[in-house]
């Protein structure tokens, strides 16, 4: 009965993204939402300059409407359900006020780095009262042992520092057609699959409507992409996933099983000090994936490998966990 409702809830969220589509993104479209492409990034972007962006949008109304839908008819909707809309749904307007920014008022970086900084440590900070007055446990679980390490009060910090590091480093990867959207489905099927083996059926439906909305989205994200999620996607994906892996109390497996996202923030931390202290980058251009397409590979190749990269690191993650 359960493997059918992961089934439906995949299936439903994938639906309701790609009905949603042909209708949000002409709509975004003659409102004139389109992508304004840096101009230090890849010339190669400047085509894809005036494609519709706030797909996100559609992205949340499909986690949302499946989440709630499948955990009240076949599970139930716990506190754990709500923490993980609020932070999906908070981070997703953080985003959608950095797009809007970018795209009507005409201010190509959006939010300050400050007033992005503010919004997320608030959503972090509503989630933990949220989670620490639910007696949510506060131990670090060593992912692979039965080692558990009591952070206390200290957990707030590895709270705020998952979110919005999560937030930011999944921001960082959106940078190709249909490149975190692949990655995201694949990140977030793992926890699935590890929050099923726990059987915490309520965060595993979650996980599995992220999976099933994302895919339903990259339909229209694909090279050539007809729509962008922007940031309204990007940073509700990123805390999600936090998220998860702190509700599943597999916070250290993030970094294995989010290896891609975790490589990419990585690249540019690199860059920017080589560039700081040298003068000279390690990269063409960062995050990573900018990298690969100066060297000569084509968008598409850089997007697959990448997908498959975070396959074979979502598959280590579940492997540690579960028969380690």
């Amino acid at each position: 009965m359960l493997e059918q409702v992961i089934v439906f809830t995949i299936i439903t969220a994938f639906a309701i993204t790609v009905l949603l589509s042909p209708i949000f993104i002409p709509f975004l479209r003659r409102l004139k939402f389109g992508q304004s492409i840096r101009e230090e990034g890849p010339k190669s972007h400047q085509k894809k300059s005036g494609t519709p962006t706030m797909g996100g949008i559609m992205i949340l109304l499909s986690i949302v409407i499946t989440t709630l839908f499948m955990t009240n008819k076949f599970a139930s909707v716990t506190v754990e359900t709500y923490l993980l809309l609020l932070v999906t749904i908070g981070y997703g307007v953080l985003g959608f006020l950095d797009d809007f920014i970018k795209v009507v008022m005409k201010r190509n970086l959006g939010l300050t780095s400050k007033q992005k900084f503010i919004g997320q440590l608030i959503i972090a900070l509503i989630f933990y009262m949220v989670y620490q007055r639910n007696g949510f446990s506060t131990a670090l679980h060593i992912p692979g042992t039965d080692l558990s390490i009591d952070l206390g009060w200290g957990y707030i910090l590895l709270l705020i520092f998952m979110l919005v590091g999560g937030s930011n480093a999944v921001n960082l990867t959106d940078g190709l057609d249909g490149l975190l959207a692949g990655t995201a489905a694949i990140a977030f099927g793992a926890y699935a699959v590890l929050a099923w083996n726990q059987g915490q059926y309520d965060v595993s439906i979650f996980s599995v409507a992220v999976v099933g909305a994302v895919l339903g989205f990259l339909v229209f994200n694909a090279h050539p992409a007809k729509v962008f999620m922007g940031d309204t996607g990007s940073l509700a994906l990123g805390g999600a996933i936090a998220a998860v892996a702190m509700l599943t109390k597999l916070e250290l497996l993030l970094v294995i099983i989010g290896g891609v996202f975790v490589i990419e923030t990585l690249s540019v931390i690199i860059q920017v000090i080589s560039f700081k202290t040298t003068g000279k980058r390690v990269f063409r251009m960062s995050p990573l994936h900018h990298h690969y397409e100066l060297i000569g590979w084509s968008e598409w190749r850089v997007v697959v490998t990448f997908w498959a990269v975070g396959l074979l690191f979502a598959m280590l993650g579940i492997y540690i966990e579960v028969w380690i």
